[in-house]
């Protein structure tokens, strides 16, 4: 099956190998995890969890969007504009030069075409409809960061290079992407993309890897820093809470946008998915910056209500001044610091109104067993 993409092996491997990440054939976190990151008493979902559990996973209806082109026409005043895309698809504006992270046009977060996590949420425009970008920054190998046929259509329809982890190349050589198109970082190896000035910087983070059930931790995982000539930006990728962001903040930073995954979180996956209030500490530790919320609002991958994590982080930042939440396509300005309207909740509030009713006064069906998350290493 062509999505479960290929092991690397050869120089590759070698490259890998001699990482000191690399132990015992696989990649490993190296930091100590921080105490009470993972809850103790709370045990791992069951499959009947991921099949039946949980309530509001999905909202009732379409989430609100806007169609970025016009807005893409002009350049941004202050020189970085961001435009989220869904879950953590962002196009990033630097400086004349664009920027693309884990782009997910696909419909499902799985292997399969009719199995797995099905997005609630379309990408606002098709791909094709997208415009050049200079580079693609991956941050792991994932099924919702690595997505088999956006990738596919990259490969065939540009010629775009890609930066990303240790041996995530494999994956995107055997799905068309030429060699010479793929960067491999370890943490703290930096590329510049030639012919722009940008630079794309492997960073640490606390997550794992894999595609199957016999690839775990095959590859890397990274959190992404993107540096132009006037700013900077941090890419979380997915991880769990970790003091090393001090680190990175001193050596990479100070970031005028700071990206950060909120959703999908769990108590007993603490130490590999940050959630809002541990994206809240990761900020703080970052050195502040404009804070934009991302991997959330596409799929359901976890036991929480769709809304939970812009909710909880809304109610609980120390102050709305850094927090940037647009809507789907709402090309943003981070410089502006604009007012956080919370547009999601116009659409939870119909999911809360009808728990039992739909829009239309009929039963609401819920998420059909194909369409759920299951316990494969999707996040």
């Amino acid at each position: 099956m062509k999505s479960l993409g290929k092991r690397a092996e050869g120089a590759r491997l070698e490259r890998m190998a001699a990482s000191p990440l690399w132990r015992e054939g696989v990649f490993r976190n190296v930091h100590p995890i921080q105490p009470g990151l993972r809850d103790p008493s709370a045990s791992m979902p069951s499959v009947k969890d991921f099949l039946i559990g949980g309530e509001r996973r999905t909202p009732d209806g379409p989430l609100p969007t806007i169609d970025p082109r016009q807005a893409w026409l002009k350049p941004p005043g202050s020189g970085l504009r961001a435009t989220w895309l869904g879950h953590s698809t962002v196009l990033l504006e630097m400086d004349g030069h664009r920027v693309l992270t884990d782009p997910v046009w696909g419909t499902r977060a799985s292997p399969f075409r009719l199995l797995g996590p099905k997005r609630f949420q379309p990408v606002p425009l098709r791909l094709r409809d997208m415009p050049e970008v200079d580079v693609v920054v991956i941050s792991h190998d994932h099924y919702d960061h690595l997505d088999y046929p956006t990738i596919r259509a990259l490969a065939l329809n540009s010629q775009v290079p890609f930066v990303t982890s240790l041996g995530v190349g494999a994956h995107l050589q055997a799905w068309g992407v030429a060699p010479e198109r793929i960067t491999e970082l370890d943490w703290w190896e930096t590329h510049r993309v030639p012919g722009t000035g940008l630079t794309v910087t492997a960073a640490p983070s606390q997550h794992f890897s894999g595609r199957g059930l016999k690839d775990r931790n095959a590859t890397l995982w990274s959190s992404m820093v993107m540096r132009s000539e006037r700013h900077a930006v941090f890419f979380s990728g997915d991880t769990g809470l970790t003091t090393e962001y001090a680190l990175i903040r001193d050596r990479l930073g100070p970031f005028d946008l700071v990206m950060l995954e909120v959703g999908a979180f769990h108590p007993a996956w603490g130490d590999i998915h940050l959630g809002p209030l541990n994206a809240l500490k990761a900020h703080q530790l970052l050195g502040g910056g404009a804070f934009m919320p991302v991997h959330w609002g596409t799929f359901s991958l976890a036991m929480h209500a769709w809304d939970e994590p812009p909710n909880t982080l809304l109610a609980h930042a120390p102050s709305n001044d850094a927090l940037v939440m647009p809507m789907l396509g709402e090309a943003t300005e981070p410089k502006e610091q604009r007012p956080v309207r919370p547009w999601w909740q116009a659409v939870a509030g119909v999911a809360q109104e009808h728990a039992v009713s739909g829009q239309d006064g009929a039963p609401v069906q819920p998420l059909a067993a194909k369409d759920r998350p299951f316990p494969w290493p999707l996040d």
